[in-house]
């Protein structure tokens, strides 16, 4: 007497033992089902926003100590910063000009405008507060707070490529390495000696941490030689600003950044080899929710 053709069915009464176990159970296995090879090169351009984040972060550094050190002028980095911006914002308006929304487009330039002019009225006024704010704390304290930040800033950073068309949505993550960097910044802040340099530090902290990354996702879609140019301009910037400070920095920035750009990537696709993402007839099922 025939038994019939076993069936993955729970609710269906079948004359098998509940450890049966048909010939064809894994005639289905598939391996690496929705494994995608990366290239090299690909994860060496994907490398340029880490990069670029690393170096803004030691811009920002080198522009501090220099504010400390009394070596540049609080003024020239205002002006710096208020250039920078207005370049900044043209980029943007050049590649949001693919935007069809027109009443939208002067919509955020009416928002940009009101925000930037209340931003940079808030931080004239707050100068005077920050430079007071860590007034009772050790300078090693200091160090150790902003450094633990800006790791945290590097690692929760949003590294992801933007979109040409349309708003930038931020993420959790990012909004968070962003108010992590901005807390660096106003600690740091905090042991300049003049409100006006306290005022340039913010500033340039505003525009490095919080708009820059914004740029940088709309940026990634630009074509890869503009990735390339803004990564060597910025990773030069830092290394000619950190070469007056010392030496040995230089080399480890610059180690860093190789490794980064270079080794870290063929890391990546020497191991993928070694990949080896088993699937069948046992997973659970995954429901599929237009």
């Amino acid at each position: 007497m025939s038994v019939g053709q076993w069936e993955k069915l729970l609710w269906k009464d079948q004359p098998f033992p509940d450890n049966y176990v048909p010939d064809s159970f894994l005639s289905s296995l598939r391996r690496n089902a929705n494994f995608k090879p990366y290239a090299y090169l690909s994860l060496v351009l994907a490398s340029g926003a880490i990069v670029q984040h690393l170096a803004t972060i030691f811009i920002f550094v080198a522009i501090f100590v220099n504010l400390q050190e009394r070596t540049l002028d609080p003024r020239i980095l205002i002006w710096l910063s208020i250039a920078a911006f207005i370049l900044g914002y043209a980029t943007w308006e050049r590649l949001d000009s693919l935007r069809s929304d027109t009443h939208g487009r002067q919509t955020d330039r009416a928002k940009t405008g009101k925000s930037s002019i209340l931003v940079f009225l808030a931080l004239l006024a707050l100068s005077p507060v920050l430079k007071t704010l860590s007034a009772a704390t050790s300078s090693d304290s200091i160090w150790a707070l902003s450094s633990c930040l800006f790791v945290f800033n590097v690692i929760f950073a949003d590294y992801s490529p933007g979109s040409s068309v349309g708003l930038v949505h931020e993420r959790l993550t990012s909004v968070l390495s962003m108010n992590a960097a901005i807390s660096s910044s106003v600690v740091l802040a905090s042991r300049l000696s003049d409100d006006l340099a306290v005022f340039a530090l913010m500033l340039f902290a505003v525009q490095v941490f919080a708009l820059f990354p914004i740029l940088r996702h709309k940026l990634q879609s630009t074509p890869e030689v503009v990735q390339v140019i803004l990564t060597v301009a910025l990773a030069g910037a830092s290394l000619r600003l950190a070469y007056p400070l010392s030496a040995t920095l230089v080399f480890v920035l610059g180690f860093m950044f190789i490794f980064v750009t270079f080794v870290a990537p063929w890391v990546l696709f020497w191991s993928q080899k070694y990949k080896n993402e088993i699937r069948g007839p046992w997973d659970v099922a995954v429901p599929k929710v237009n």
